[in-house]
């Protein structure tokens, strides 16, 4: 049964709907109406005016309700900014949650899990664990309009803990997902020569009086040691002696007693990671949302293309059907189920609040169960093709050094800044390769990092809603505070001592 406000005797509902403070002022129908979710008892009430039913009746006539609301009445009274199109929120979901863990991760528990056997806990995960939650996520976040900290506020004021926790997961990914972007840019600048910097160890032009290069680089065929090599007497390549020497900055005293200096080259490269984040996101959705366009389509073509190349390269059709063995009796292993789990929550990014920040400038109505089964099936698809793309270049490494394709497939940043650049410097035109590559990975991880960013802004936006609602250019001021608090942290990643974790990540 419907309450009676004492303020002004309008009959209101027990609740139904959380109330949404708006800055117009509601008519005593309009109000009766969006309280009980679209049917105004004021048609019932007995002392209601013939004139007030009239208006009333004309208002329920005139207004089309679906799920429990009026979406006329949440346009004129919730003045929250929304996607220009409900392709710009789609796409924004989607590059979000094929980051690039898709081309480093999945491929690799592929391979160790038994090659194709993975897909069948991997799609039970996803079926039963990622699909309820992203959808859950995205209705909470649409259904309430509000970001992931104040969301819970209104669901349960004790719960509001984990949205702070959301906030700054979220945060403090991006001190080292953000690094992985300056590393993308800098092979990106790298790779823009006639021939590419780690072509082979007799190319070693970077090499500078600083720069601790290998004693064992070796260009030769046969070398596929991956890996700490070096302390081993085994010899490396030249893309590992790059990437280590160079890029990272290791030395013989690299160590946690012995944090070292900043890299130059990485700074710039990271500052250039933030701006871009910056000017992509202090506009808000309405920004975000055309950047998304190129960020999430962008992968899937150069994937297509960089699979025709590679699929015609000898010992490619090897490396595809490595990948693709069947063992069914790793099922029985724990650890494959582990490992299931861990691409299918991590990919999806369940829990940092992202989803429900997006979700929260999505119109009343908007089919977000639409959108959560298409994100599902997209990240699913674009982890199974790259597999089929990193393979095949694994398997033409693999019958170049003449050895098994276990002694060059490797896990994390290794796969990506070791393994694939020494495979794309072998092609002719590997410059033009190189560039594609790394122009994947940027768009890969950039649509990432800006929805780990947007959940962080979001949040504090909407918890200090008067603050921000009052002040001019304050979402520009808190996009650069957090873009320059996230930069100053991420410097610690550009030194030697951080560099030698990375095998971690």
């Amino acid at each position: 049964m419907a309450k009676i406000n004492p303020a002004n005797h309008v009959p209101i509902s027990g609740g139904s709907e959380p109330h949404r403070e708006s800055s117009c002022t509601e008519t005593t129908p309009l109000r009766s109406l969006r309280e009980l979710n679209g049917i105004t008892s004021l048609l019932h009430s007995p002392t209601g005016a013939a004139t007030e039913s009239r208006t009333s009746t004309s208002i329920v006539d005139n207004v089309s309700t679906r799920n429990g609301a009026s979406s006329m009445v949440d346009d004129m009274c919730d003045h929250r900014e929304t996607w220009s199109s409900g392709m710009d929120f789609l796409l924004s979901i989607i590059g979000f949650a094929v980051d690039l863990a898709a081309v480093w991760r999945f491929p690799y528990y592929a391979f160790k899990n038994g090659g194709g056997t993975f897909l069948i806990p991997y799609f039970i995960m996803l079926i039963i664990g990622a699909v309820p939650l992203l959808y859950l996520e995205l209705l909470i976040g649409q259904y309430h309009r509000q970001g992931p900290i104040s969301v819970w506020t209104q669901i349960a004021p004790i719960f509001q803990g984990i949205g702070f926790c959301a906030a700054v997961v979220s945060f403090y990914t991006s001190f080292y997902y953000n690094n992985i972007l300056a590393w993308s840019f800098f092979y990106l600048f790298a790779s823009l020569t006639p021939e590419l910097p780690w072509s082979s160890c007799q190319n070693q032009s970077w090499a500078g009086p600083n720069d601790w290069a290998s004693p064992t680089c070796d260009s030769n065929d046969t070398i596929a040691h991956y890996g700490n090599a070096s302390a081993k007497g085994l010899p490396r390549s030249a893309a590992q002696d790059y990437f280590d020497f160079f890029v990272l900055g290791l030395n013989k005293d690299s160590g946690f007693d012995n944090i070292g200096w900043p890299r130059p080259q990485l700074v710039g490269c990271l500052a250039l990671t933030y701006v871009v984040l910056f000017f992509a996101l202090f506009k808000g959705v309405r920004s975000s949302g055309k950047v998304v366009w190129v960020t999430a389509i962008a992968p899937y073509c150069i994937l297509l293309i960089l699979f025709i190349r590679g699929i015609f390269l000898p010992g490619a059709v090897d490396g595809v059907q490595y990948y693709m063995t069947f063992d069914l009796k790793r099922l029985l292993e724990a650890q494959i189920w582990i490992d299931a789990a861990v691409q299918v929550f991590y990919s999806t990014g369940a829990g940092f609040g992202v989803h429900l920040a997006l979700a929260s400038y999505n119109k009343f109505h908007h089919n977000c169960r639409r959108d959560c089964l298409i994100t599902v099936a997209a990240n699913a698809a674009a982890s199974i093709f790259s597999g089929f793309v990193v393979f095949a270049y694994l398997g033409y490494m693999s019958a170049r050094q003449n050895v098994g394709i276990d002694h060059v497939a490797k896990n994390g940043p290794g796969l990506v800044f070791q393994v694939y650049p020494e495979a794309i410097s072998t092609l002719p035109g590997a410059p033009f390769w190189s560039v594609l590559f790394f122009l994947m990975l940027l768009t890969l991880g950039l649509d990432s990092s800006m929805g780990g960013m947007e959940s962080i802004l979001t949040g504090i936006c909407d918890y200090f809603k008067d603050f921000f609602q009052r002040t001019r250019h304050s979402r520009l001021v808190l996009t650069a505070t957090i873009c320059l608090l996230s930069f100053c942290v991420g410097l610690v990643n550009c030194t030697p001592v951080r560099s030698v974790t990375y095998h971690t990540i």
